[in-house]
């Protein structure tokens, strides 16, 4: 929803963002009032709206101003902006030319370019003197309105075919905590994620990510810790399919990212920690060098349910000798909408989420070798909460936890992992 504030925002004679509102999500019915000195165009909203992805189904304005006559067509002029309204059908008995009128009813432009004109089909008449405002409608067959409230960002740790704010982006940083296990090998680490996203057209976004990592380790006899910047990854999504209805959508898009070789490589010494190398190895906040990652992902919501999923592939290449192995990934994304339960307005919605991860990582590499043992097979489910305290500010968190690990004698094995995170539109 905070998309569709932000489109209308663009144009010359919106207000700030802030003083758009939306009035009710399931009518998909917003309003707001136009700077009083700049002329309102109905064509410009509804462009606007498309732009976005949006379809106006109608729109309400209320005027104020004199009442005019121009040859046979009566007219409302605004006495701040001098903007003319021609009055369809008018019903102006007992007013004159010069009567001060308030008039509300169905706005739309007529014409074009230096020959458009602004037509109000009357609803409601008033002698007074106040303000423009503008009431519109988003075709809920057509657009996303009610859609975008019931999945107002993303899942947490599943690819969402969503582009997030157009013409806009979104911070968000997240903190892990996630607990390794092999054998008497304890691994903690404590990561510290920051992705930012930018939206440039209605298919595209643009995201780079940026992780740091500390990571400590014990084997009942010696212990150690390390911190270091981890891989940056820069992504570009690209969403090829779209198909809205009333209070839900369907979406799927496929996503490229660039994991660069940028992270910290050095691993502990045997002498800090007695396991081998490639168990080493993985306590550095990498898993090799220049590995590109391809993902595809959908998408559906309806009422208050939303179902996602993606599916990655991730090819490694090795840096210094050293790669995990090919990795294969299947994501699912259960939504429900718990709060508000008469759902209005946006902002102040909870959701209750349930996500899953299946990972295959194939033989790993060290010194150019194959490494035996180092192969993995996982299943993992994650229940988490996410809290719109806002429309632009979102807090959320999940736990993560093993239902299946098939690991090899070389690989860690993850115990848990807390995420906690926050994010941002702007």
């Amino acid at each position: 929803m905070y998309n569709i504030q932000k489109a209308v925002s663009r144009l010359d004679y919106a207000p700030k963002l802030k003083e758009i509102e939306i009035t009710d999500i399931k009518k998909g019915l917003g309003v707001f009032t136009p700077k009083p000195d700049k002329p309102a165009s109905f064509s410009a909203l509804k462009a606007t709206l498309k732009d976005a992805g949006y379809v106006l189904d109608a729109a309400e304005i209320t005027v104020a101003g004199e009442l005019e006559k121009e040859g046979d067509r009566w007219i409302v002029v605004v006495k701040s902006s001098g903007q003319k309204f021609v009055l369809e059908d008018p019903n102006v008995a007992g007013l004159d030319v010069g009567s001060a009128i308030e008039i509300t009813g169905d706005w739309k432009t007529v014409g074009q370019g230096t020959n458009a004109r602004e037509l109000i089909t009357r609803t409601e008449k008033k002698q007074a003197h106040h303000v423009e405002q503008s009431k519109f409608e988003i075709d809920t067959d057509n657009a996303a309105v009610i859609a975008e409230p019931a999945k107002p960002l993303a899942p947490i740790r599943v690819t969402s075919p969503g582009l997030t704010v157009y013409k806009g982006g979104a911070i968000t940083p997240r903190v892990y905590f996630i607990r390794q296990s092999l054998g008497p090998l304890k691994v903690n680490r404590q990561m510290i994620d920051v992705s930012v996203s930018y939206t440039p057209s209605r298919h595209v976004q643009l995201e780079a990510e940026v992780p740091i990592a500390r990571t400590s380790f014990r084997d009942g006899v010696t212990s150690g810790s390390a911190t270091g910047f981890g891989n940056v990854t820069l992504w570009t999504k690209y969403r090829f399919f779209r198909q809205v209805k009333t209070y839900g959508d369907r979406q799927a898009a496929a996503r490229f990212g660039l994991e660069l070789p940028t992270g910290k490589k050095d691993a502990p010494a045997q002498s800090q920690i007695n396991v081998p190398a490639f168990v080493r190895q993985q306590l550095t906040p990498i898993n090799g060098g220049l590995s590109p990652h391809f993902d595809l992902a959908f998408s559906q919501a309806g009422g208050r349910f939303i179902f996602g999923g993606n599916a990655e592939v991730i090819f490694r290449s090795e840096r210094d000798g050293y790669r995990m192995g090919h990795e294969q990934r299947l994501n699912t994304d259960l939504e429900y909408v718990l709060l508000p339960r008469e759902y209005q307005k946006p902002g102040g919605e909870l959701f209750l989420i349930l996500e899953t991860t299946f990972v295959h990582r194939g033989t790993g590499r060290l010194n150019s070798a194959p490494v035996g043992g180092s192969k993995a097979t996982e299943y993992y489910v994650a229940p988490g909460l996410q809290y719109a305290a806002r429309p632009r500010f979102v807090i959320e968190g999940s736990v993560q936890l093993p239902v299946i690990r098939n690991t090899g004698l070389l690989a860690l094995r993850t115990d848990a992992n807390v995420l906690l995170g926050v994010k941002y539109l702007f």
